[in-house]
Parts: structure tokens; C-alpha cells; sequence
């Protein structure tokens, strides 16, 4: 059994993360397509997508700061309660003139994964301690994220045609329910209550303080934009190129497989060497492996590409949410965590209008290739700002007040 597995408060956290991220990932495909079949309308269910991403960016350093504040056991059990209760009201949009009430869903929903996330992010190593429990458990949920990411929206996409929008809804409410119930079992800890200022801003003026979070946060960010771009790419690219958006789910399974593969590995290598190495290795090889996906034109290549994408994949993710934890004192930990989530938010939403509006101006082979120099790009970052060697509890607490 993997080492934090042994830990039993971590097994019900991550069995609990797991069906709550189902749960949301379900209504993914699901909430969209039922704006579309009530309205008609492409603009309505453009504005749903932009609701499920305005929290993130409005609200994610100050749910850092509440993290940091209040019992972060007790505010993962109000966010899942919050958010079976706020789905449950797209129920209610049944017409065109009522479809505002999914926006309202969709805001509340939003809004109570934007304050569960850096809860649960600073929470893992109050429960497993910062050593190799902690890589393990880090790897341990990334596989699982990657796994329900890629079983949610198809599974919520099946339960909208075949029953409708409330067998999906009532099931992402469960979802929460029972990721609520989770964490309730878990023990209570104690909880440092960390004085001074809070709300916007905070956690930024936080990171200006540490200069290997700050360089890693300015790396991972222009990482994520170019698998933004690239995501948002990958649609037109399988259909332009294999003649079929069905193979888009064989290239997700893939790399949902290297996912599977690459975790254990990632383990032992965030363990064994200093995190600038090694996320710069694995971004380097991250960009290597999509330059090779899209420029192929057999299907059995792209394949094998995907697959080797996701290990590298994998260990940028475990490696870089590892070297947060660790350098930061639990109760700054919280607003540090929100600072990369909204960044994440950002670029997430920047490279999914760069992308395709690369491809409209210039070809589609011209954005590919451009948004997979930008994935070398954040190795180079990685490799010329972040200090050598492992950086430990980089941040201090500031004086109660």
C-alpha cells in the first residue's frame, strides 16, 4: 500500500476529494448541454461557461486567507454542503425565461470548490506530515484528479441523455453529500489561527517574500497557459487530422494512462532530487512529448506520444504542489495555495482564447507549435529563477497582531 494510504484520516480525505471531484466533474458536459437544449442559444451556454470560471478569479486569494483562518476540516465539510445545495437549484431552470437560475447554480457551485481547494491543498500536510508521506499522497491525488477528469464529463454526458438533467444533478449533489460525510469522519486537529492583514491581495504580498515560490509560481503559470492553448487545440487537431472527434477520447485515455504509469515514478523522484530539476526535466520533456503528439499524422503515434506525455505530466504536477507545501508554513499555506490557484484560473482562461485565435490568424499547425515552445519556455524559467537545492519553509510567519 502506498504510504499515505496507511494513514487513515488521508484515506477518507482522498475518497472524499475523489467523489467530490466526480461529482463536479460530471456536470461538466452536462449543465452546458442542458442550457443548449432549453435555450438554443450558443450564447447562453458561452455565459454558463464564463460563471463556472469567475469565482476562481474573483474570489481565489481571499479563500486563501479564509483557509488559512478558519478550521480548514470544518470549511471542506460547508463547501460540499454548499455545493449539493447550490447545484440543486438548476433543477429549477426549466424554460428559457428561468435559465438564469443555472447561472446561479453554477456561481454557487463554483464558488464552493474555489474555498474547498486550497482548504484541502494545506490540510494534506497537517494529516501525513511533510515528509515521504506527503510526495505520496500529492501523487496519489493527482492520479485520481486525472482519472475522474477524464470519467466525469463522459459519464455525466451519458446520464444527461439517457435521464435528463436531474439524474446528473442529483448525483453531483450526492457526490457531495458524501465527500462531506468523508471528511466528518476524519479526526479534528488543531488549528493556528495566524494574525495580521487577510483578504485580496494577501497572498501575493506573501510570495513577493520568497523568491523560489515566486519564481515556480511565474514558471508553472506560463506552463499551464501553453496546456491551456494546447488543450483548447485539441479538438480541431484530431478532427483535421484523424478525421474524427472520437479519437480526442482515445488520446485523453492515453494520457490518463501515463498518468497512472508516471505516479509512482514521480514519487520517488521529488523525493530523491531538488525540485528544480526536476519539474524543469519534466516540463522540458512535457513540451518534447506535445511537439511529437501534434506533428504526427498516424493515430498509433499520436497515441504513444500521449501516453509519454503524461508521465513527465504527472510529475510536474506532484512536484510543484510538494515544493508548496513543504516551503510553506501551514498556517501561511492556505493563501500561498490560492495565490497558484488563481494564476492557474488565469492562464487557464487566457490560453483557451490564445489558442484558437492563434489558429484563426495564423493556421492551426502555426498555434500548435508556438503554444509547445511556450511549454519550453517554462523549464527555462524553472532552470534560470528557481534557487538550486530544496527550499524548506521559505516563508515565515508574520507576528500575530
Amino acid at each position: 500500500m502506498p504510504h499515505a494510504l496507511r494513514v487513515r484520516d488521508f484515506r477518507y480525505l482522498w475518497a472524499a476529494r475523489a467523489i467530490a471531484g466526480l461529482g463536479t466533474s460530471m456536470l461538466v458536459v452536462a449543465i452546458p448541454a442542458h442550457v443548449y437544449a432549453v435555450t438554443g442559444s450558443v450564447l447562453a451556454t458561452g455565459v454558463t461557461l464564463a460563471f463556472e470560471s469567475l469565482p476562481a478569479l474573483l474570489l481565489g486569494t481571499v479563500s486563501g486567507a479564509v483557509a488559512d483562518r478558519w478550521d480548514r476540516r470544518r470549511l471542506m465539510i460547508t463547501a460540499d454542503l454548499v455545493h449539493a445545495a447550490a447545484i440543486s437549484v438548476a433543477l429549477l431552470a426549466r424554460s428559457p425565461e428561468t435559465i438564469w437560475l443555472v447561472y446561479v447554480a453554477v456561481l454557487g457551485q463554483g464558488t464552493a470548490a474555489v474555498f474547498f481547494r486550497p482548504a484541502s491543498q494545506a490540510h494534506i500536510p497537517a494529516v501525513v506530515g511533510t515528509g515521504p508521506e506527503l510526495t505520496s499522497a500529492n501523487a496519489i491525488s493527482s492520479v485520481s484528479t486525472g482519472v475522474v477528469g477524464l470519467a466525469g464529463p463522459p459519464l455525466g454526458g451519458l446520464l444527461f441523455a439517457m435521464y435528463g438533467i436531474d439524474a446528473v444533478v442529483g448525483a453531483a449533489a450526492a457526490a457531495g453529500l458524501l465527500s462531506a460525510t468523508g471528511i466528518a469522519l476524519t479526526s479534528a486537529r488543531p488549528h493556528t489561527h495566524l494574525g495580521g492583514r487577510s483578504g485580496l491581495g494577501q497572498g501575493l504580498r506573501l510570495v513577493r517574500r520568497a523568491p523560489a515560490t515566486r519564481a515556480l509560481l511565474a514558471a508553472n503559470g506560463t506552463y499551464l497557459l501553453a496546456n491551456a492553448a494546447l488543450t483548447a487545440l485539441l479538438v480541431p487537431f484530431a478532427v483535421s487530422t484523424f478525421g474524427g472527434s472520437t479519437d480526442v477520447g482515445y488520446l485523453l485515455s492515453a494520457l490518463g494512462l501515463g498518468f497512472l504509469v508516471g505516479a509512482p515514478v514521480s514519487r520517488r523522484l521529488v523525493d530523491r532530487f531538488a525540485p528544480r530539476p526536476v519539474i524543469a526535466v519534466a516540463q522540458a520533456l512535457v513540451g518534447a512529448a506535445f511537439l511529437l503528439m501534434f506533428n504526427s499524422t498516424s493515430l498509433p503515434f499520436a497515441l504513444a506520444a500521449a501516453f509519454l506525455l503524461g508521465l513527465p505530466g504527472v510529475t510536474v504536477m506532484v512536484a510543484v504542489q510538494t515544493f508548496v507545501q513543504r516551503a510553506t508554513p501551514g498556517e501561511l499555506l492556505g493563501r500561498v495555495t490560492a495565490v497558484f490557484m488563481t494564476v492557474e484560473a488565469a492562464v487557464a482562461m487566457t490560453g483557451a482564447f490564445a489558442g484558437p485565435a492563434m489558429s484563426e490568424a495564423y493556421g492551426l499547425p502555426v498555434a500548435l507549435n508556438v503554444a509547445c515552445s511556450v511549454t519550453f519556455l517554462s523549464a527555462l524559467i524553472t532552470l534560470w529563477f528557481v534557487p538550486a537545492g530544496a527550499v524548506r519553509q521559505e516563508l515565515s510567519p508574520s507576528p500575530r497582531r
